[in-house]
């Protein structure tokens, strides 16, 4: 019991002195504010003096007041700089957009001008195009292009006039529809064409087109006879021996034998019904039976069997007919160059 009197006496002593501590402080916030509030009451006078003669003018004014018109200052001035920069930026983009805005007019201009000189080339490719398919009996479809412009030219903006840019590039993408199907039918034809002439004998026997006909297909006076004869084929003659001699088709060589006439010749099978011989060859360059390329070398020009000096004697069977070969010789640059093929 002692020792919990002593416990409640100590707490009511820390409680007093703690009000009191409290007390105190809020007297003299009180007496802070209350100078603060005495001292903001208290009134300063504005004299205002003429230079002439005129009544002399003041304005008093508490320090409450001079404080709010320094605040309300403060937040002008404030409010004015933030405008001022906001402004600042309005400009900035506005200026951004004007060079952007000039710039599309400048590409507008540009693409304007290629759409005119598309307009042209489009028209001399039509001119050319229509003049190629009807050579291969081939027509193209000339639409009107419709009276509507389409969606580019009305990016480009070109309605205007008339639509008449505007009706060329639909025209033009008419064109170039109706285009693709004859295109694809001229590499159709060009393919099969080559695939074709590739599988006829009709380049120069001798490596790059050298060499001269010494006798032509048909009636000729036989040199060991003097009597006129039925000539099979065609004698070229390149004054030497050795040139290479080539396959004047794609085939497969049938025949390499030694005959009294027609010394060493080789015989090659072709597509539809084509045969060819080369014959009085010095030398072989392939074997019976291989597959042969237009242009690859077969053999070497030579001068066995029955002949009046080194040539090559070149035949073309179609079935059991023997054939004109000039009817199918073409020595142009351009097949001449198959003789070069990979694979010699």
């Amino acid at each position: 019991m002692p020792i919990l009197r002593e416990y409640k006496r100590k707490e009511n002593a820390v409680f007093r002195r703690f009000s009191a501590s409290l007390g105190s402080a809020a007297q003299r916030c009180g007496r802070v504010l209350g100078r603060l509030f005495s001292g903001g009451r208290q009134r300063i006078t504005i004299m205002l003096i003429p230079h002439d003669e005129r009544k002399i003018r003041d304005v008093q004014l508490s320090f409450f007041g001079v404080a709010g018109i320094a605040v309300a200052s403060v937040a002008l001035i404030v409010l004015f700089g933030l405008s001022l920069a906001h402004s600042s930026d309005s400009q900035r983009r506005l200026d951004k957009d004007s060079q952007e805005l000039a710039a599309a007019r400048a590409n507008l201009d540009s693409l304007r001008e290629e759409a005119g000189r598309l307009s042209a080339a489009a028209k001399q490719f039509e001119t050319a195009l229509s003049s190629s398919l009807a050579s291969v009996g081939i027509v193209l479809s000339s639409g009107d292009g419709g009276t509507q412009a389409g969606s580019l030219s009305s990016f480009l903006g070109i309605e205007g006039r008339e639509g008449r840019d505007g009706g060329e590039l639909s025209r033009l993408d008419k064109l170039l529809e109706d285009s693709a199907a004859p295109i694809e039918q001229i590499g159709y034809l060009l393919r099969n064409q080559n695939a074709v002439m590739t599988d006829i004998p009709n380049i120069w026997p001798i490596k790059g087109g050298i060499g001269h006909i010494s006798m032509y297909f048909g009636q000729n006076i036989n040199p060991f006879t003097g009597q006129w004869y039925t000539h099979t084929g065609l004698d070229i003659s390149t004054f030497g021996q050795g040139d290479p001699i080539i396959a004047t088709a794609d085939g497969t060589v049938v025949s390499l034998s030694y005959e009294s006439g027609y010394g060493n010749n080789i015989i090659i099978r072709h597509k539809h019904g084509f045969y060819t011989r080369y014959a009085h060859l010095q030398a072989f360059r392939v074997r019976r039976g291989q597959q042969v390329k237009q242009g690859q070398i077969i053999g070497l020009l030579g001068n066995t069997g029955l002949t009046t000096g080194p040539h090559v004697h070149y035949e073309v069977h179609l079935g059991r007919d023997v054939i004109d070969p000039t009817k199918f010789l073409n020595i142009r640059a351009s097949e001449i160059a198959l003789s070069n093929k990979p694979g010699e």
